[in-house]
């Protein structure tokens, strides 16, 4: 096991992609060596190491730059259970360092030209762009403060390439009209209800036009799910474009797991075309929770943060992750997974609030069960700051039995409390139990200050909605004109 990581495996290094020099090469063996050794080190050729308590961050199975998932405890990772979550180890040790605050900063994706090449090169080359020996003899003269301000921008110019240009500052969404009616229901202040549909498995559209049709009149926008728990259906994209079809508004999800910088960036664009203005950002389901057999499970190449930021980019800048400029950029209303039971509260609070300064301008969260739970997770966020800069709606779904109870409670980033899973084993009609649970849950959410909506996720059970809407007292306001 390597010396300084949490990460209780070896995982093998990358290998450059091209031929390198001799010194290079031998460069390369003594880093890869020592680093691996001591931080389990896989040569990405964009270490991070400085900015995450010196464990790398590679070592996640997702090899998330800026983790954790949803799906964290701080028992261990949910895709691998012999191994704990690295990136709650490495907010873990921040904190004990007085680093946590680092973890602010959104990082960049790999740059695969790089991986398999050595830091220590890159190290050295901007050395001597600051002058070598007599900058550094310079920077010993300086006083304490400005040295300290010289060597984090000189570490961050190298970890931060003028591509990405990631910090740590919020970037709103400049003053513009709404785009789409879930955004201007938000902005005006009403309480928004959304629904999740289930993309069908199979290319018949019948059955999702069906639920579009029942669902229509009674919620403000439908989310279609993008390949959840890795299983193939039907396309989010297709499925959107069928709702405008039939006159519900959509939210696309796209999940960061089935695509590339590139496929991320053109599927949006063609979206925006065909009117989507909603989208949801995920990281996604790791493939080991889809059906055999599994396909390739190595590291993603953008995690939902990074895609959230490229999105804001190429809406508010007019150009792709490469720089080069786009003529009309999308209209997006950009959305983010919360994640109220995933890591602790403070924890998941910091990742919020990345998401929420990366881009994010509305929240759903995952199922809330433990209301005392997701009361904690709101004043976390409150005491960073970051209620009332980003909508909330809140998750729920009605169990439809004690054994579905068990079984949510087995989801990552889900908690069912033993009580409500005893009421369920009792209840003589456990489906109507659920509902009337899933109701105390509304009327208790719908009051907390911070919740600007609520978002039912009744999975093969769509029916069950309206009669949610109505008897939580959600019926719709009549649209803005």
């Amino acid at each position: 096991m390597p010396g300084l990581t949490p990460g209780r495996r070896w995982q093998p290094a990358y290998l450059p992609f091209h031929d390198e020099p001799l010194f290079d090469r031998a460069v390369e063996a003594v880093e890869r060596t020592s680093k691996g050794l001591l931080f389990g080190c896989r040569m990405c050729g964009n270490c991070l190491l400085q900015e995450t308590a010196f464990i790398c961050p590679m070592e996640c199975p997702k090899g998330l730059r800026n983790g954790p998932c949803g799906g964290s405890t701080p028992e261990h990772c949910y895709v691998d259970p012999t191994r704990p979550c690295i990136w709650y180890k490495i907010y873990e040790r921040a904190e004990k360092l007085g680093r946590a605050e680092r973890l602010m900063e959104v990082l960049p994706p790999l740059d695969w030209e790089k991986v398999g090449t050595d830091t220590w090169m890159d190290v050295y080359r901007a050395w001597r762009q600051q002058g070598g020996v007599q900058g550094t003899l310079r920077w010993l003269r300086a006083p304490a403060r400005q040295r300290g301000e010289a060597w984090e921008k000189f570490f961050k110019d190298i970890r931060q390439p003028d591509w990405w240009a990631g910090d740590a500052e919020p970037h709103p969404a400049p003053k513009h009209l709404p785009v789409s009616n879930l955004e201007d229901r938000l902005t005006s202040g009403q309480f928004v209800v959304t629904a999740e549909i289930a993309p069908p498995l199979g290319a018949s559209p019948d059955d999702v036009i069906k639920k579009i049709n029942m669902l229509r009149d009674h919620i403000d926008a439908a989310n279609f799910t993008d390949n959840p728990s890795a299983t193939p259906r039907m396309s989010s994209l297709a499925c959107s474009l069928l709702a405008l079809q039939h006159g519900l508004e959509p939210v696309m999800q796209i999940a960061a797991r089935d695509r590339t910088r590139m496929g991320v960036q053109a599927e949006v664009l063609g979206a925006s075309a065909l009117g989507i203005r909603n989208v949801l950002c995920l990281t996604g389901d790791h493939s080991r929770l889809g059906p055999m057999p599994h396909g390739r499970m190595d590291i993603w190449d953008i995690d939902s943060i990074q895609m959230i930021w490229i999105l804001r980019r190429m809406r508010d800048e007019c150009h792709f992750l490469d720089a080069r400029e786009m003529k009309c950029g999308p209209e997006l209303f950009i959305g983010a997974a919360g994640s109220p039971y995933a890591a602790a509260d403070r924890f998941q609070a910091m990742r919020e609030q990345k998401k929420v300064n990366a881009g994010a301008q509305f929240f759903q969260t995952n199922l809330v069960y433990d209301v005392e739970g997701f009361e904690r997770w709101l004043a976390a966020l409150d005491k960073r700051g970051v209620l009332g800069s980003v909508f909330i709606l809140a998750g729920v779904a009605p169990m439809r039995s004690a054994k579905a109870a068990h079984i949510m409670n087995e989801v990552p980033g889900v908690k069912v409390p033993p009580p409500l899973i005893e009421r369920m084993e009792q209840a003589k009609d456990q489906k109507e139990e659920g509902v009337q649970i899933a109701l105390e849950i509304v009327d208790r959410v719908k009051r907390l200050p911070g919740v600007n909506g609520l978002h039912f996720m009744a999975v093969g059970w769509e029916s069950i909605v309206p009669r949610l809407v109505k008897e939580a007292g959600l019926g719709r306001a009549p649209a803005a004109t």
